[in-house]
C-alpha cells in the first residue's frame, strides 16, 4: 500500500477524524522521506499526528532528511530505566521526587538489561537466545545494510573488545593493532556501532581543569547486561541512565544537556559530569558496595567546576526516601534513590 502513495494510504485509513497514525520500520521503503512529506503536507498537517518508529537506520537517515525540516521532532528511545519501571508516564520536570523500586525489579534490570522482552521474561535461557539473536541481526544485517561496511568479522572483534573494555578509555591505536586495521577504520567502525545502538561514547570535560585529558573518549554499551564484571556493569548501568536523562531533557525542550567524564593526567577522576546549558550541573561517582568512604575527588572537581551537586552512588545500598538534589555538597546516596529521580 505504501508503494501506491500517500493518497492510497489516506483512503485506506479513512482519515475523516483526528487520530494518531504510526508507521513502523518505514525506512525500509527507499523513498520514505518523500512519502512522509507528501502524506503530512496533503493529509495530516494540522489534523493528524504521525509517529514514525524504526531502528538505528531511521536515525542514520534523519541526518540527511532536509525535506522533512520543520515537520518533525526527534525523540530518542532508550532501554527501560529505574524511574520508568517505577512509574510510567511523561515527566513535567527534570528531576522528580524519589520513589522506591522493588528489589527484585532493580536486580532484574541490572541482570537482564533494559530491553523489554528479556527484562519482563526474567528467564536466563530466553535471555541467552534473545541476546544471540540481537547480536546476529546487528552484525549480519543492520551493519551491512545501513553502513555498507563489509568487514563484518573485524567489526565483530572490535565489538567484543569494546565489551571487554566497557567504561575504559578508548585507545584507537591499540585497537587498530589488535584488529590489524587502520585507526581511521577503527574510528569509522566505532561510529557505525554507535549508530546501531551497540555502544555510545562519552568525552572528557576539560574546562577549568588543569592537566585534564583532552582526547580519548570512554565507551559504554547500550545493553549493560553484556558487561561481565559487577563494578563495571554498575558503572555502565548508571552511564545509560544518565545518557537517557540527558537526551530526554534535550528532546523535550528543557535545555541543552551533555554527559562527560572527568580525568586528569595525574589520575584524579570522577565517573560522570552532567552539564546544563553548557555549565556543570552535577557530578556522579559510582561505587558498588555501601559504606565506602566518600571520594575526595568529588570535592576536588566540584570546587573546580562549580557543579551544584556531587553524588557518590552506592549501588548495593537500600533505598532512602530523601531528595539528594536538595544537597549542595558531596554526599553518598543509594543508587536506587538517585536513579529514581531521573527519567
Amino acid at each position: 500500500m505504501i508503494l501506491l502513495g500517500p493518497g492510497a494510504v489516506a483512503d485506506k485509513l479513512r482519515l475523516l477524524e483526528s487520530r494518531t497514525i504510526v508507521f513502523d520500520e518505514l525506512h525500509k521503503y527507499p523513498h520514505w522521506k518523500n512519502f512522509i512529506k507528501g502524506f503530512y503536507d496533503t493529509y495530516a498537517k494540522n489534523r493528524f499526528h504521525i509517529v514514525v518508529t524504526g531502528s538505528a537506520r531511521l536515525d542514520l537517515y534523519r541526518k540527511g532528511a532536509d525535506s522533512l525540516m520543520g515537520r518533525y521532532f526527534l525523540y530518542r528511545m532508550h532501554p527501560l530505566s529505574v524511574a520508568e519501571v517505577i512509574h510510567a508516564g511523561l515527566r513535567e520536570h527534570e528531576i522528580t521526587a524519589p520513589a522506591r523500586i522493588r528489589k527484585d525489579d532493580f536486580s532484574a534490570l541490572i541482570r537482564f538489561g533494559g530491553f523489554p522482552e528479556p527484562y519482563l521474561k526474567r528467564n536466563s535461557r530466553f535471555y541467552n537466545r534473545w541476546k544471540r539473536t540481537r547480536l546476529k541481526l546487528l552484525f549480519r544485517e543492520d551493519l551491512r545494510d545501513t553502513t555498507k561496511i563489509y568487514e563484518v568479522g573485524q567489526v565483530e572483534l572490535l565489538a567484543e573488545l569494546l565489551r571487554q573494555q566497557a567504561g575504559q578509555l578508548t585507545n584507537f591505536a591499540a585497537l587498530a593493532r589488535k584488529i590489524r586495521a587502520s585507526q581511521d577504520s577503527i574510528r569509522r567502525w566505532v561510529s557505525a556501532l554507535e549508530s546501531l545502538y551497540y555502544c555510545f561514547t562519552i568525552r572528557p570535560w576539560s574546562r577549568n581543569i588543569s592537566r585534564s585529558l583532552l582526547k580519548g573518549p570512554k565507551t559504554f554499551l547500550w545493553d549493560w547486561s553484556l558487561v561481565d564484571d559487577e563494578g563495571t556493569r554498575n558503572e555502565n548501568f548508571v552511564a545509560s541512565h544518565l545518557l537517557k536523562a540527558v537526551q530526554w531533557w534535550v528532546d523535550n525542550g528543557f535545555g541543552d544537556y551533555e554527559l562527560y567524564f572527568l580525568r586528569t593526567k595525574d589520575q584524579r577522576e570522577v565517573d560522570f559530569l552532567v552539564t546544563k546549558n553548557r555549565e556543570p550541573w552535577f557530578l556522579v561517582e559510582v561505587k558498588t558496595s555501601a559504606g565506602q568512604a566518600l571520594s575526595r575527588n568529588l570535592d576536588y572537581f566540584q570546587t573546580r567546576t562549580g557543579a551544584k551537586h556531587a553524588f557518590q552512588l552506592s549501588m548495593n545500598a537500600d533505598f532512602i526516601d530523601a531528595d539528594c538534589f536538595e544537597i549542595p555538597y558531596p554526599i553518598t546516596v543509594p543508587g536506587q534513590t538517585f536513579l529514581s529521580q531521573l527519567v
